[in-house]
């Protein structure tokens, strides 16, 4: 028999720009789009790193963050 001991998920999100905003409000859009995403993990109390949060040319946000995988411990993955 197997168990889990430890799992994790490392994603890369691309928050990208509604093409049918304009540019300011496009912008905005996604930068509370990015809000909504960080104050969902915490209510969810999803433990998580954020690995890197890097704003492209055209205003949208790529996120590489590190997650607990369906509530699953998650060891050292996060030291």
């Amino acid at each position: 028999m197997k168990r889990i001991k430890a799992a994790c998920i490392e994603k890369t999100l691309h928050f990208m720009l509604k093409e049918d905003l304009s540019h300011s409000a496009a912008v905005a859009a996604v930068n509370a789009e990015v809000e909504h995403y960080k104050a969902q993990l915490e209510r969810t109390r999803t433990k998580y790193r954020i690995l890197g949060e890097e704003t492209q040319p055209d205003g949208s946000i790529i996120i590489k963050i590190k997650m607990q995988y369906n509530n699953t411990p998650i060891g050292d993955y996060l030291d």
